[in-house]
């Protein structure tokens, strides 16, 4: 058995093996778009690949790679990212997915690799998720406070853009401070983050999703943003940020965005939240173990588990590969 890169005539195999574990939001077609234009990416030209288990020239298993960068328990770490692991149904029960795991994360090690991140899906066997401990992110239901004006605050709002990526980048680097666990974004990582939810948006049936991608700025530099998928009724917040330590900024953003349809029924607005980070506008509903799972373990022989706790780590929506 060897492990290739997924190309040509394999790639339409791997993708129809895929797309079943995507919860129906794109169709076949719509999600082969949807990974072409990922590759195409600055990032994920750089650090994402498709790879292949094979036996000459039978597809047994594949998966998604990613490099990432990392901090743990104050020093960086280089992080392999695995997702998108299937089996050929065909060869479904005979071990195949969890032989690419070990045949990737060993080469990740070879590379220096210290960490891997296990994006796990419904149809993913148990036995891969062996060796691997949750990240336990916790999904919160949000309130938002009506403001005593009944409409919008007076908060200068605008849409997102690439002008904006640099103060987001910073925002995280200071929420992150104190923490055992996070990712390092760069630049080109928050712009494939948001391309990602982007091209979901874009790319599934006419208006069944949004993307609200907006900015409260002083001056000209973004002091905070929201970056938020709409589908239906609900809400999902991918990621926020605030210069100010309250996020009183980023409560008077959600409470705008509600304001633009005031007759429309409130959304129910979901999401993960930094540890301590709660802003005034907001009141937890309901708090719940996230059911979109990200696995955390070392690398190397003989390394104890990590025994992370939810105020230890600040990990995004926008980031579950």
């Amino acid at each position: 058995m060897d492990v290739i890169p997924v190309r040509g005539a394999m790639l339409d195999r791997v993708l129809d093996a895929t797309h079943a574990t995507q919860r129906g939001v794109l169709d076949r077609r719509a999600y082969g778009r949807f990974c072409e234009a990922q590759a195409k990416t600055a990032w994920g030209s750089r650090f994402q690949r498709r790879l292949a288990l094979v036996d000459g020239g039978d597809l047994l298993a594949s998966a998604e790679q990613y490099d990432l960068a990392g901090t743990c328990d104050g020093r960086a770490v280089r992080i392999c990212g695995i997702g998108s692991l299937v089996t050929n149904p065909a060869r479904r029960g005979r071990g195949h997915a969890r032989v690419l795991l070990e045949a990737l994360l060993d080469r990740a090690t070879g590379g220096r690799a210290e960490m891997a991140l296990l994006f796990t899906h419904a149809g993913l066997d148990d036995d891969v998720r062996e060796g691997f401990e949750a990240l336990p992110m916790t999904e919160v239901t949000l309130e938002v406070a009506q403001s005593p004006r009944h409409g919008a605050p007076m908060t200068m709002v605008r849409g997102g853009g690439e002008r904006d990526l640099a103060a987001i980048v910073s925002m995280g680097r200071v929420r992150v401070g104190p923490l055992r666990f996070h990712l390092d974004r760069e630049i080109d990582l928050v712009r494939f983050a948001l391309t990602r939810k982007r091209l979901i948006a874009g790319l599934g049936p006419a208006g069944a999703r949004q993307l609200h991608f907006f900015i409260v700025e002083e001056g000209i530099t973004a002091a905070a943003y929201v970056i938020v998928s709409a589908a239906g009724g609900t809400w999902t917040l991918e990621e926020c940020g605030d210069r100010d330590a309250s996020g009183a900024r980023v409560g008077a953003l959600l409470q705008a965005l509600i304001a633009r349809e005031p007759v429309e029924r409130r959304p129910v607005i979901r999401g993960w939240l930094p540890p301590g980070f709660l802003p005034p506008q907001l009141t937890i509903r309901v708090e719940a173990p996230a059911t979109e799972a990200v696995m955390i373990r070392r690398l190397g022989t003989a390394t104890p588990p990590l025994r992370l706790s939810s105020s230890d780590v600040l990990y995004w929506r926008n980031d579950v590969f």
